[in-house]
């Protein structure tokens, strides 16, 4: 006999109290289910149940084996919704984590786009500016910018953008401007409190070599868009991805601190909780943003 069948007759027998409700919650004969829990007993070589006119009880032996025959049945049962699941139409609540400025400037515009494609699921995003622990928040994913530090999370490259040290005409004007990453230190930076690192800016010098600066600045705060407006107001120099500065510059309200030094690429990942399948309302919206980011070089972002 099937081993699964005969460990549920004996798991059901147990949960039901007797040979008759388990009969009934299986959808099979009373004798089938004594058939099934009587070869388990013989294929092990040890009683599992007590019986008696009156009633159905585990033995010592049968309540050590239920405990672990239930997992099993629990994992089994598990993996047939996950396959069932895999071969469904996407579906559900997606909650999403992504920093406010790209979220804002990023997501949102290619939001309804998505949820056309896909009506069956519903989108929550939280627009924050920290790195948000997935599983115990209950989020599905998040959308990450630069060095991922959480290697126990799985991850998709989205796409990639630029990260530049800039400042305002009216800053450089008077405090002068950098010729060298040593030339930092007499200058007012503009620090992204949520860095790993803290106020240490890692940059690429003209020789390849990497260097870091570290200054206290004049301010640090947690959102992007904060830092670019306090360089564009002339408080000093903020090292930031392009896809923040962009306009800025293209509008000659903030210029290259250092233009020499070789531009810093920055990785844009989808990250999510680790697993051997990934549910189908999170592979579709990664997919979605994979084709939605495509043929956009990191001087677009």
């Amino acid at each position: 006999m099937d081993r699964l069948t005969e460990m549920e007759a004996f798991a059901t027998v147990v949960d039901q109290g007797g040979f008759t409700d388990a009969a009934k919650k299986m959808g099979i004969s009373k004798s089938a289910v004594s058939k099934h829990v009587s070869s388990l007993e013989a294929r092990l070589g040890a009683r599992l149940l007590n019986r008696t006119t009156r009633r159905v009880s585990p033995t010592e032996i049968g309540l050590a084996y239920y405990d672990r025959a239930r997992r099993v049945l629990n994992d089994a049962g598990e993996a047939d919704a996950l396959v069932t699941s895999m071969q469904s139409a996407p579906s559900g609540l997606l909650r999403i984590s992504v920093a406010t400025d790209f979220g804002v400037n990023h997501l949102s515009p290619i939001l309804s786009d998505f949820l056309k494609e896909y009506p069956d699921i519903t989108v929550n995003m939280v627009l924050n500016n920290r790195y948000v622990e997935l599983i115990s928040e209950g989020f599905d994913l998040a959308i990450r910018v630069g060095e991922l530090e959480d290697s126990t999370l799985r991850a998709r490259k989205l796409t990639e953008t630029t990260k530049r040290m800039i400042g305002a005409p009216t800053y450089f004007q008077q405090y002068g401007r950098p010729q060298r990453i040593d030339d930092l230190n007499e200058h007012k930076l503009l620090h992204y409190s949520n860095q790993a690192a803290g106020n240490m800016w890692k940059i690429t010098a003209p020789s390849g070599e990497k260097r870091q600066v570290r200054t206290a600045g004049w301010l640090t705060v947690n959102d992007g868009q904060s830092l670019l407006n306090a360089a564009i107001s002339g408080l000093g120099i903020a090292y930031l991805p392009s896809f923040l500065y962009r306009d800025a510059l293209q509008k000659g309200l903030v210029e290259e601190a250092i233009p020499d030094l070789p531009v810093e690429n920055l990785g844009i990942y989808a990250v999510y909780p680790p697993g051997r399948f990934t549910q189908p309302k999170v592979r579709a919206f990664i997919d979605f943003l994979v084709a939605s980011f495509s043929g956009k070089g990191p001087d677009i972002w």
